[in-house]
């Protein structure tokens, strides 16, 4: 269903699918009328894609303003990397294949941990040949992996001793650094 300003369809919904690499694909087909599907402009833009229970959803919104998560760069924090993205076809016969790498993380949050899937996506336009019907495919990969997430702070004694240690190595290169000079610049003695 579009509207007159953004005629196409409108898609929505939410899916509960296992935690196995898995699929959707979607292709222009309609009963009532009679089109072409191989001559359709599957261009699209996706407002929000993401893994995870509402809840989750919420700890994914956590992630990007809890304090101590300053540390993860911005890059890493990905909880919806397609949201908002415009694929634009410009020919018959192309389509967009979304692949995403999805990665559950362990957020720890008041006295419990929630659970957030941060996304790697990444999209290209594939050419299909005259006879065959683009799709729009999403294919992602559950990673058996988890990440955990944990706030940790550091004793006292260990500022001391990166101090000793930048203050020793700091000593030593000066000293080999002016031995060097000495002996490049020392003045021969007849």
């Amino acid at each position: 269903r579009g509207s007159a300003h953004h005629p196409g369809c409108l898609v929505a919904g939410h899916l509960l699918v296992n935690r196995v690499p898995s699929h959707i694909h979607m292709e222009a087909m309609s009963v009532n009328h009679e089109l072409n599907s191989m001559m359709t402009n599957l261009t699209h833009r996706i407002n929000d894609f993401s893994f995870g229970t509402p809840d989750g959803l919420f700890m994914s919104q956590l992630l990007h303003i809890l304090p101590f998560t300053n540390a993860i760069p911005e890059a890493e924090k990905r909880s919806n990397p397609l949201k908002d993205k415009y694929y634009p076809t410009f020919h018959f016969h192309q389509a967009f294949h979304h692949h995403m790498k999805v990665v559950s993380t362990h957020v720890p949050f008041l006295f419990s941990s929630g659970l957030v899937y941060q996304v790697l996506a990444e999209s290209q336009l594939v050419m299909y040949e005259e006879m065959e019907i683009p799709a729009i495919k999403f294919i992602w990969d559950m990673s058996p992996m988890s990440v955990y997430l944990e706030e940790e702070d550091r004793q006292w004694y260990d500022y001391v001793t990166s101090l000793c240690a930048i203050i020793g190595g700091t000593y030593t290169t000066l000293g080999l650094i002016n031995k060097v000079m000495l002996k490049i610049f020392k003045p021969k003695s007849y």
